[in-house]
């Protein structure tokens, strides 16, 4: 299992962030897009390493058109030397029509057209392909030398579509090479409802299972003391309801019985009641969404769950973890993972 750290602007550069994980031994970095364009931090990371790998957990695709996302992504990949993980995400309406000002409508269908744009785009520059993309949301037929940076030496960038409802996840099976999972997931919304939706999108595409990477940032509550153990239950416990106050996040509530919940979180996350929020998360949810341990022993639950599907995994802890607390985590999945 690859391990991977976080890039995202918090302070510092990322150059500085990217040096000091890639020093660590990371397998690779995300950098996520919360207040700062992480196609920016990837690039910026970029020439301060030379083996990480360098992610964007998400770009907003909805807030971008392909040819600006493929852009960027080409210029990363050839900045990093092939080093490029290009993740996609949808955001949710709201996001896009009034932090974006742009169109929503139909987000599967959409994402599976936006990412056939990109490789129509990625296409015409390496393999000297007319471009001629014409769908129903995105049309790209005008492709001069002068804008054409020529092929890439290596190659387009991966892509890794994040999803949670069955039919995004059918289109990352579809179209792209990687799945980013949420963190509101559980074990077994993963195993009886994402996996199977994936499947059915690899066989259209005529792949399988089998060497498809799956990434996915689990919530983790750890820390080197009981105090800050249970500082950090509390913390993850609101971030679990922040993402369960969320209408396109129901169904993996409603598997577990837990749909009603959805409409009490989301009308207290109107009113700003976020603490009240937060205790509303009980504990066989808690247990359900994220993993409670001490550090040296959080690896031993990560592969118990997941160890058999995940490809990659990150933490993510919305709270101060100490570097002690990371590095124990860290050491604790690769011993336990399978040799």
């Amino acid at each position: 299992m690859l391990i991977d750290g976080d890039i995202s602007f918090r302070g510092g550069t990322p150059s500085e962030h990217a040096r000091r994980v890639e020093s660590e031994g990371y397998d690779g970095a995300w950098a996520a897009e919360a207040g700062h364009d992480p196609l920016l931090i990837a690039a910026s990371a970029a020439s301060a390493t030379t083996t990480l790998e360098l992610g964007t957990g998400i770009v907003v695709a909805f807030g971008r058109s392909p040819m600006i996302t493929a852009t960027m992504a080409n210029d990363v990949q050839l900045l990093s030397q092939g080093r490029r993980l290009l993740g996609l995400g949808s955001q949710i309406k709201p996001h896009i029509e009034k932090r974006y000002s742009m169109p929503w409508s139909h987000p599967a269908p959409r994402m599976r057209e936006y990412v056939l744009a990109m490789r129509a785009i990625w296409s015409c520059w390496n393999d000297d392909e007319p471009l001629n993309f014409r769908g129903e949301f995105y049309k790209h037929t005008l492709m001069t030398p002068f804008f054409n940076p020529g092929p890439n030496p290596y190659g387009p960038p991966m892509v890794y579509l994040a999803a949670v409802g069955e039919l995004m996840t059918e289109v990352a099976g579809e179209v792209a090479d990687g799945l980013l999972i949420h963190p509101f997931t559980t074990e077994r919304y993963l195993r009886e409802v994402t996996l199977p939706a994936l499947e059915r999108g690899l066989v259209t595409s005529g792949r399988t299972l089998a060497g498809f990477p799956i990434s996915y940032a689990g919530l983790i509550a750890t820390g080197g003391t009981d105090e800050r153990r249970a500082d950090a239950q509390t913390a993850v416990r609101g971030q679990i309801a922040f993402y369960g106050s969320t209408p396109a996040y129901r169904p993996v509530l409603e598997l577990h019985g837990w749909g009603a919940l959805q409409s009490e979180l989301n009308a207290l996350s109107r009113q700003g009641e976020w603490q009240q929020m937060g205790a509303l998360i009980k504990d066989d949810m808690a247990a359900a969404f994220s993993i409670s341990a001490r550090p040296n022993e959080v690896g031993t639950e990560v592969i118990r769950r997941f160890g058999d599907v995940i490809s990659r995994f990150s933490i993510y802890a919305p709270y101060v973890l100490d570097d002690d607390a990371r590095h124990a985590i860290v050491a604790s999945i690769r011993a336990a993972s399978p040799r």
